[in-house]
């Protein structure tokens, strides 16, 4: 409608600005020739002041010796020469006079007498056009709305193709793929030997570890079309329309086969069917059922292999799990040091980065990262090098661009008041001081009293090696660390401070994990608690299912209480015996807002646990230590 509003606009300015000028050029006309009665043309022609008479039938245009133009009126039924003599000229008067006649021509005739309606009527046809071009849109939008919006890459353009060599790290999930590539080079290969290659590839890994990266690298590698879809464009308002774009997209790439169709975020159509309340929502089931028909139902085939990618599997259907489906599921982990270092080459490129800045120093500093965090460290470092008006991306920046990407960037003008400044001093310092001490907690790599994001101060733990697996007494430790801000403050100032609410929350999770999921509690025993399974309209709290009685939780809240209880007291005898090393780390704070690794460890001194001070120096010289931790403390 807005569309046809326009139109219309812009043809009434058009055609008012066309008569504005005709108009004009009109105006301009009857200024230069005036119009006169048929005497004074007489009298001109009786005091020798004509030159020239154009005759038009009636009109007459006439042209005075002194160059002024004059139209005039005659009788039609009399000649001008009649007219003239009846009017007492005489006739050397008007043989003196140069007489033009012009007859009409059949061209003038017909286009002054059909002008004046066919100008009107151009008009409204021109309206109605522009009114059937919209309703035409209008009925090939209605007819394509049960089409699929699906892209397809051009992956025989060498420009935009993407391989395996583009991708670093994720050398398992790679081998997995490379069999789906095979089989869509090859097929006969497997079809000769009656085997059947996975129909579906599901793609499982946490949010940036490039599980969109693998699909289109596939699609490159096997040099096929490759069609891609977000899950979220498939539900609409009305029912049906979904299925309609599952059906259509298999179409189009079957009509290319052999194809690859890719699937982002399958969860937004792929949940499990029935357990919501109150009823499901009937078109994104309806478009569940179709995607099933579709992979594997009366009709098969294998020429198209559908890849799909979630952060959510255990919000799917188990339908869409069984065989015949996606019956091949690749996880991808977060890179660990290697693989990130391999990353960090992969987003250097096009970058100038220094000869001296050690990528392999950088995959060190930034565990958990996954590699969309990496290419914006590699980004934010850049920035920050433009800021500063440099050429060439160093380490000072890379470094400095890994705590922006985990914490935020500085807040200078965030000044801390003296009383504050000292209570976040020895809070961090209270952090640094436990986490050192414990036998298996983190080392310490930083200490900073300067705000960063939300955080007024930060203490930066390293993990003496990269692991998968957590002991009990490696979270023991974690939680007195987490609670020695909370026990300086209360040891040191005999107050409290709204800084260790952060601390707290970490610590009381991390006591619950370890009570009612861990089953690392003596007292309630090796038992997990709260079931996991979330339904599907419902959010995360209220749809954990409560499968234990009033007298369990009671044994539960007891024993978190427990654990973070002794964890405050470890914190509390730790501090106590080192209050002249808390001074010190803190007053040095204060200072210079910012202590390293290497100047904490000659301020600890003996105090570190001579084995894990040579643990982490034997993985620091094979080059296993990894820094830093994740720990914010606010």
């Amino acid at each position: 409608m807005k569309r046809i509003l326009r139109n219309i606009v812009a043809l009434f300015i058009l055609f008012v600005v066309l008569a504005g000028v005709f108009a004009v050029l009109g105006e301009d006309e009857t200024k230069k020739v005036s119009e006169v009665p048929f005497s004074t043309v007489v009298s001109e022609v009786n005091e020798d002041q004509v030159e020239k008479i154009t005759i038009r039938e009636n009109e007459l245009e006439i042209t005075l010796k002194n160059g002024e133009l004059q139209t005039s009126r005659k009788e039609k039924e009399a000649s001008l020469t009649e007219s003239l003599r009846n009017s007492g000229v005489p006739d050397e008067k008007i043989r003196a006079i140069d007489v033009d006649i012009q007859d009409p021509t059949g061209a003038g005739v017909w286009l002054g007498a059909i002008l004046p309606y066919l100008i009107p009527f151009l008009f409204l046809a021109l309206i109605i056009y522009f009114f059937m071009r919209q309703v035409q849109g209008g009925n090939n939008r209605a007819l394509s709305f049960g089409q699929s919006g699906a892209r397809l890459s051009d992956q025989a353009n060498g420009k935009k193709r993407v391989t395996f060599e583009d991708v670093a790290g994720a050398l398992e999930a790679k081998e997995e793929l490379k069999e789906v590539v095979e089989f869509l080079r090859t097929p006969h290969k497997f079809l000769s030997l009656g085997a059947r290659i996975p129909k579906g590839v599901l793609l499982l890994g946490s949010p940036g570890v490039g599980k969109t990266l693998l699909a289109r690298a596939v699609a490159g590698e096997a040099n096929v079309p490759f069609f891609h879809i977000s899950g979220s464009e498939f539900v609409e308002m009305f029912v049906g329309v979904g299925a309609s774009r599952v059906r259509d997209l298999f179409k189009k790439a079957k009509k290319q086969a052999p194809a690859i169709v890719f699937i982002d975020e399958i969860d937004a159509v792929g949940r499990q069917r029935g357990t919501g309340l109150g009823g499901s929502h009937d078109e994104r089931e309806q478009t569940l059922n179709q995607i099933l028909v579709e992979m594997d139902g009366f009709e098969q085939d294998s020429s198209v292999i559908v890849m799909a990618a979630t952060n959510r599997p255990d919000v799917l259907d188990p339908a869409l799990l069984r065989p015949g489906r996606f019956d091949r599921q690749v996880i991808i982990d977060l890179p660990d040091i290697s693989e990130r270092e391999e990353i960090l080459k992969v987003h250097a490129r096009g970058k100038p980065i220094a000869e001296k800045a050690n990528l392999h120093e950088i995959a060190i500093r930034t565990p958990g990262f996954s590699g969309a965090d990496l290419s914006n460290l590699l980004n934010e470092a850049a920035i920050l090098t433009a800021r500063q008006n440099k050429k060439i991306v160093g380490m000072s920046e890379m470094i400095e661009a890994i705590e922006k990407v985990m914490l935020g960037p500085e807040r200078r003008s965030h000044v801390l008041s003296v009383p504050e400044k000292k209570i976040t001093a020895y809070h961090e310092a209270g952090h640094a001081l436990v986490a050192a001490i414990l036998p298996n907690a983190h080392y310490v790599h930083k200490i900073s009293i300067i705000s960063r994001g939300r955080a007024a101060g930060y203490t930066m733990k390293l993990p003496i090696e990269e692991r998968k697996l957590l002991t009990k007494s490696e979270i023991l430790d974690d939680l007195a660390v987490a609670l020695g801000g909370y026990v300086t403050e209360q040891m040191f100032f005999n107050e409290l401070t709204t800084g260790a609410s952060n601390d707290l929350q970490q610590a009381t999770g991390l006591a619950r994990k370890l009570v009612m999921i861990y089953g690392m509690s003596e007292e309630i025993g090796p038992v997990a608690f709260g079931d996991k399974h979330e339904l599907v309209f419902l959010g995360r709290e209220i749809g954990e299912q409560k499968n234990y009685s009033e007298e369990i939780a009671a044994k539960i809240d007891k024993e978190i209480t427990r654990f973070i209880r002794g964890a405050e007291t470890r914190a509390k005898e730790i501090i106590a015996k080192n209050k002249a090393k808390m001074d010190e780390i803190a007053n040095l704070l204060i200072k210079q807002e910012t202590i390293e690794r290497q100047e904490f460890e000659t301020i600890m001194g003996d105090l570190i646990p001579t084995e894990k001070r040579n643990k982490a120096k034997t993985e620091k010289d094979e080059g296993v230590v990894i820094a830093p931790g994740s720990e914010k403390v606010v």
